[in-house]
């Protein structure tokens, strides 16, 4: 008897590998697409702006929005008006700029550069003398407007793949074996109308006021995988794991990661959220490749996903074989009671906002779907 455990135990923690591994080629397929490639090189367009010009651009849009000139609550891309035009896109009517500091540069020449009184301003048309160094220094800053992608019309916006909702009904029993462990791991449940609630995301773990929150607004299967990735914040990224909460984008792959796995294990195909999601959160981790990034996270994701397989009681899939595959599904008998050692299924078929990138730390809160 214990050697049949210990088979299906090891038989299930393969499977999580396997799946792992299908995440990650899936991962590499997308990013490596014409479209991702096609938004980096739109994303690129773009300056990055100061943490100053940054608070201003996200002031005047929660009043644009207030004021309904905006559909979202979260600004995206922001340029100029000429930037606009050149991206072949217009201004609408009656938008309202947001206004930002611009810096002023003049230009310096000295000739012997490691002395900072030996610098000078050139006029506009003057040139450095003959063994002088010329450089451009910000001397002030000027008021400039800008305005939001959503406050403007023309050609098409490039973006990778975005995730889509899932749609139907939950696998029976799931929510409330999912809900159970967010309870007992100290946290209080919470059931919001919509994303607006909760920061224009599907779903948010606040870690000071130990909640987590889904939106309701959702159709079941949306809200238990939402609840799946909240769970993996839970037990994954807590303040007591400084590690695991260095960089937001790591946290958000693996907690996507986790949910894709609970998912699988109880016939639940989340390919459409998870690859766009997955990769896209992959990306922002500076320095390293998407790929790299999921990678590294197999070991924690599969640990968490056993630990949180083993305390459900929801009937789970026995056969190894999701839908989707391509490969031929074997039959199983409906009748067949769930293996008790809960044997997960196979990885789902190969699944396949964000302006920025560079380091971001996970905060106090870690929100789900929240457009980036």
């Amino acid at each position: 008897m214990m050697a049949s455990m210990e088979e299906g135990r090891a038989a299930q923690e393969a499977k999580l590998d396997e799946l792992h591994e299908k995440l990650t080629d899936a991962v590499a397929q997308l990013v490596s697409g014409d479209d991702w490639a096609r938004a980096l090189a739109f994303a690129a367009r773009f300056r990055s702006r100061s943490f100053n010009n940054t608070l201003l651009i996200w002031v005047q849009h929660c009043a644009a929005f207030d004021a309904k000139l905006v559909p979202s609550p979260m600004p995206t891309y922001v340029a100029g008006y000429k930037q606009w035009q050149q991206l072949g896109r217009q201004v609408q009517k009656g938008q309202p700029g947001y206004q930002i500091l611009a810096p002023v540069t003049g230009r310096f020449a000295s000739a012997n550069p490691s002395d900072p009184a030996s610098w000078r301003r050139l006029n506009r048309s003057e040139k450095p003398k003959p063994g002088e160094v010329a450089r451009s220094k910000m001397i002030g800053v000027r008021p400039a407007y800008v305005w939001d992608a959503s406050q403007t019309a023309g050609d098409p916006l490039p973006s990778p793949p975005a995730p889509i909702l899932l749609e139907g009904e939950a696998p029976a029993g799931l929510w409330e074996g999912l809900a159970a462990q967010v309870h007992a791991a100290g946290f209080r449940l919470l059931r919001v109308p919509d994303g607006a609630s909760i920061h224009a995301a599907n779903g948010m773990t606040d870690y000071g006021a130990k909640t987590v929150a889904v939106r309701e607004d959702m159709d079941p299967a949306a809200q238990v995988k939402t609840l799946a990735h909240e769970l993996g914040h839970v037990l994954m990224h807590g303040p007591d794991q400084p590690e695991a909460r260095q960089h937001r984008g790591i946290g958000e792959v693996e907690a996507e990661s986790v949910a894709l796995m609970l998912g699988a294990a109880h016939g639940l195909d989340t390919s459409g959220y998870t690859i766009p999601y997955v990769s896209t959160w992959a990306a922002r981790v500076d320095g390293k490749e998407p790929v790299e990034i999921v990678k590294t996270t197999g070991e924690r994701v599969r640990k968490t996903a056993l630990a949180i397989l083993d305390q459900l009681d929801s009937a789970q899939v026995g056969d190894g074989t999701p839908p989707g595959l391509d490969y031929e599904t074997p039959h199983r008998d409906p009748t067949e009671r769930p293996l008790a050692a809960r044997e997960l299924s196979a990885p789902a078929h190969a699944m396949p906002q964000p302006s920025g990138t560079g380091p971001r730390h996970v905060p106090a809160m870690s929100t789900h779907g929240q457009q980036l």
